[in-house]
């Protein structure tokens, strides 16, 4: 599995979305599932997935899935 799949799979896992529901846009409180509970699941997650401990500024600063794409790279994560 790719990185990118890694990442979209964890978005869709961690919020209990459909794929059918999933776009490249999403953004936090666009959708019921992504609020602050499902925020720090979603977080919990890409830490646990890709080996990482994510600053708190960046926990914070992650609000949609284009944004967390380029927070990862500073971890070293390419997707």
């Amino acid at each position: 599995m790719s990185n990118k799949e890694k990442y979209q799979s964890i978005f869709l896992d961690s919020l209990s979305i459909k794929k059918s529901k999933f776009n490249k846009n999403l953004k936090y409180n666009d959708i019921p599932e992504w609020d602050s509970i499902g925020h720090m699941t979603l977080m919990s997650a890409l830490e646990e997935g890709f080996s990482i401990s994510m600053e708190t500024d960046d926990i914070v600063e992650f609000s949609s899935f284009e944004k967390g794409i380029e927070i990862l790279k500073k971890y070293k994560i390419a997707i």
